[in-house]
């Protein structure tokens, strides 16, 4: 299957731009009356058909669509202080698109060792992970937000995973299927004892992802990998 990320199609027929026409026609080697899908990050998968196999503006027709495909019954929003080593970031960004989530926001924290991210390159790593596990879904990816400001920001279920040692609910306990979750993630050093204190102040329920320490892009794709296994 070959698969196109098509964010702008709203009718009949479709032209990909030059990069993505180029992809299809010079490197997959596809012509005139080929099949291929498209999606457009809102629901949308889209079967159309070339109509001209130009390598800076191939053509194409839509001949079947279905909307909502793969919609889920739950929402996922995880809010995660960016590693020094942003690679590891990318890597949590790939994997949790692949296993399912609907929404990002890098968070600027006290102990903080990333003060800024390079969003344009990230949501590459997601669009380019939508395509490879056929999502139609694109998870969208906010700026880079002060902690004070995200956590009073948020409305749903909520949740923050820290390391103090004190009374915490494991994570897998504390969700209702079908909810609307955010769960906050620290940096390296873990949030500071003002910011959980905060959190909890904001009605933030702290949780526990388990007996090991976790580093924090690990950390962050685990409670990926719980919040979809309970609604699977």
């Amino acid at each position: 299957m070959h698969l196109f990320y098509t964010p702008d199609i709203t009718g009949g027929t479709y032209t990909l731009n030059e990069e993505e026409s180029k992809h299809c026609i010079r490197v997959l080697r596809l012509d005139r009356n080929d099949i291929v899908q498209l999606i457009d990050g809102k629901g949308g998968l889209f079967s159309a058909q070339i109509t001209d196999p130009n390598p800076k503006r191939t053509s194409l027709e839509v001949i079947d669509a279905k909307r909502e495909f793969g919609k889920r019954n739950h929402y996922l929003h995880i809010a995660i202080a960016p590693t020094k080593n942003i690679e590891r970031v990318e890597w949590f960004l790939e994997k949790a698109t692949e296993i399912g989530i609907d929404e990002i926001t890098p968070i600027l924290c006290e102990r903080s060792e990333r003060k800024e991210v390079k969003l344009d390159r990230l949501n590459k790593i997601i669009t380019s992970a939508m395509k490879q596990s056929l999502k139609a879904y694109h998870p969208k990816l906010n700026p880079l937000s002060k902690y004070n400001q995200a956590i009073r920001s948020v409305k749903n279920d909520k949740f923050i995973a820290h390391c103090l040692d004190e009374h915490k609910h494991e994570l897998r306990f504390s969700l209702q299927p079908g909810g609307n979750y955010t769960i906050f993630i620290g940096p390296e050093g873990d949030f500071s004892p003002e910011e959980i204190a905060l959190a909890k102040s904001n009605d933030f329920k702290a949780i526990s992802l388990g007996s090991s320490r976790l580093r924090t892009e690990t950390a962050a794709l685990e409670a990926c990998f719980e919040v979809n296994f309970l609604n699977r």
